[in-house]
């Protein structure tokens, strides 16, 4: 028996331009299929509701989507989608329980939300050639409110403390983050008991500063390795929509941000007006692209990344990731070695890393992570 699978993980995804507006559903896994097709299981992170029951939020409009947007999902072949992120709850409790009902009608597992706490916090179990594999969804960005409860729907979170350190009048605040410590106490108990059930735990972490490279908040550090410690053979990160730094941590690797695999809105978001946008260092990375008007992330989130693991009976055996880029119909595209798109990538990724321990060595198409 093959004792060996193969696994990607992609990052954000929810385009909101359908064929109404020129953009047909199945074109955006046009170009990578061949690539999801050659997996063994496939992972991603669903970034919109579909129902006919949702509610419109103001912050967020277009979050809810018609039900037939949610074709992206079985055109990817995906096997598994955490829902736990910032915009699962936008629509209301209802298109949160719809839209996982709906992917697991089609036979899509869902974790990360559900109709109770029990439900968010149940990991997406699948088995391929004699290995099981359990990616279990949490998230530190969702607002106040969208944590699902005993008897209410809602997301598993991994809510955060934050506190200020003055350390005299000519030195910046310090900003601590830390997680909270009964929040990560159910993470590491999920974990834990995974471990027992399964050869491979993966936790997708929606997390971090969004559009500003090469941040990474102290809680998110804190909940990957405590993740690790319990466990997990690796951590998958997203929420920031571009490409973050990957640590080696005790053989196992940490992504903390992979990027876009295919999002698009019509408008970008009310803080790209505030201040602290508008000038200084901050406005040096998060200009909008735009060449790119549907992709309001800032320029890097044409860069991205598709991971990929080999498991085993034993665990992961081997990390790796494959550089993406975006085509102008908003379409992800694995890139080959050879491309200079690829080696700015790589180069991108250096410069995103270069406090973490790693290692990248690039074999063929593949990046391969290592210690």
């Amino acid at each position: 028996m093959n004792t060996k699978a193969t696994l990607l993980f992609a990052g954000d995804c929810g385009p909101t331009h359908g064929p109404s507006q020129g953009y047909p559903i199945e074109g955006y896994t046009d170009l990578v299929l061949p690539t999801l097709e050659q997996a063994d299981m496939r992972f991603v992170n669903c970034m919109r509701t579909y129902s006919d029951r949702g509610i419109l939020a103001d912050h967020a409009p277009q979050v809810g989507q018609p039900i037939e947007m949610a074709a992206i999902f079985t055109n990817g072949k995906f096997d598994a989608v955490t829902m736990a992120n910032n915009h699962s709850y936008d629509s209301g409790p209802e298109a949160l329980v719809d839209t996982r009902e709906l992917l697991n009608r089609r036979g899509i597992q869902v974790t990360g939300a559900g109709r109770d706490l029990a439900e968010a916090r149940r990991a997406a179990i699948v088995e391929r050639n004699g290995v099981k594999v359990a990616y279990l969804g949490y998230t530190s960005v969702g607002p106040a409110g969208s944590e699902a409860g005993p008897n209410k729907p809602g997301i598993a979170a991994v809510r955060v403390k934050t506190s200020y350190e003055t350390r005299g009048p000519h030195q910046p605040v310090r900003v601590r983050t830390e997680p909270d410590p009964k929040d990560l106490a159910n993470l590491v108990e999920d974990i834990t008991a995974l471990r027992r059930e399964v050869d491979v735990v993966v936790l997708a972490f929606h997390s971090g500063v969004i559009r500003l490279p090469r941040v990474i908040s102290d809680y998110q550090v804190a909940v990957a390795h405590a993740a690790i410690d319990a466990g997990a053979d690796m951590v998958v990160g997203h929420a920031p929509h571009i490409p973050k730094a990957i640590e080696m941590y005790k053989g196992k690797a940490i992504f903390y941000s992979i990027g876009v695999f295919a999002m698009t809105k019509s408008f970008p978001a009310p803080s790209w007006s505030e201040p602290a946008w508008a000038h200084g260092s901050v406005r040096n990375h998060v200009d909008l692209d735009p060449q790119y008007p549907f992709m309001p992330y800032g320029k890097d989130c044409t860069l991205s990344l598709l991971v990929k693991a080999v498991a085993t009976k034993e665990g992961i055996k081997r990390f790796s990731f494959l550089p993406m880029s975006f085509d102008k119909q908003y379409r992800p595209e694995v890139l080959r070695n050879g491309d200079p798109r690829f080696a700015q990538i790589v180069a991108y990724m250096e410069w995103a890393s270069v406090d973490m321990p790693h290692r990248f060595s690039v074999e063929g198409d593949e990046v391969v992570v290592s210690e």
